[in-house]
């Protein structure tokens, strides 16, 4: 399914999905702590979406068994929450979450550091692929690119030697989890499919310390770096508008 123009009721649905969205991300990231298990954040997820009024848009796709993806240092994303996987003080916490609301989807993921940081460059890590995102999202107007936006994420990464994954990519979103057309977080400007006003896409870097190679685990979710290198993840679901773009995640 390619993404389509939505419609002015399915732009206000979308953005109510994204107010929950943002919400529950919000309230994931104060309950962080070390010692913790990912399964408990989960619950919580469940628990404040359901009060809102929304519906996970995670449970059950593709036969996934939670509502929320929550991935720790090497793994870079579908990370499936355990009661036995504890967070540690200086992990990096990947938090993956997707609303369905009025029948539309939102997706958005956020990277914290629970308790005190390791060391440095995983601060620097999380934020830089923080500014990745907030840079393409300000390379998108109407008839923008794909390859407009991979470009411009592609080209900052690059620049501080971090390991782009290639495998995965951002994509279209709304009607459907994942819509075409891919946005991959690389290209060459001027190249790919062309973007317009109305439609809505999701736009989610994922970079790792180490080299772009990644490997599925043997629980066939879990997205791990080959390296072992430690990996931070940013999404969020935006408008494309005529001059630039509206976030339909924001936190």
């Amino acid at each position: 399914m390619t993404t389509r123009i939505k419609t002015a009721n399915e732009i206000g649905a979308m953005r109510e999905g994204g107010k929950m969205l943002a919400s529950v991300l919000r309230l994931l990231s104060e309950k962080l702590e070390p010692n913790i298990s990912t399964k408990y954040l989960a619950d919580i997820a469940a628990k404040e979406l359901k009060s809102l009024g929304g519906q996970p848009a995670f449970l059950g796709y593709q036969g996934f068994p939670d509502v929320l993806c929550v991935s720790l240092n090497n793994e870079v994303v579908h990370g499936i929450p355990r009661a036995s996987r504890i967070i540690r003080d200086g992990d990096i916490v990947s938090l993956d979450f997707g609303v369905q609301y009025k029948g539309l989807i939102t997706d958005s993921a956020i990277s914290l550091i629970a308790g005190k940081p390791k060391q440095r460059g995983h601060i620097q890590l999380i934020e830089d692929t923080l500014e990745a995102l907030n840079i393409a999202i300000n390379r998108v107007h109407d008839q923008v690119r794909t390859g407009d936006i991979g470009s411009v994420i592609e080209n900052f990464l690059k620049r501080h030697n971090y390991g782009i994954v290639r495998d995965l990519v951002g994509h279209g979103v709304g009607h459907a989890l994942h819509e075409d057309p891919n946005i991959p977080n690389y290209g060459r400007a001027g190249s790919g499919p062309w973007l317009s006003r109305g439609m809505t896409i999701a736009i989610e870097p994922m970079v790792t310390l180490g080299t772009e190679e990644v490997v599925v685990d043997d629980d066939h979710w879990t997205v791990l770096t080959r390296d072992g290198s430690w990996a931070a993840h940013f999404e969020h679901t935006i408008l494309v508008t005529k001059d630039g773009a509206e976030i339909l995640t924001k936190i």
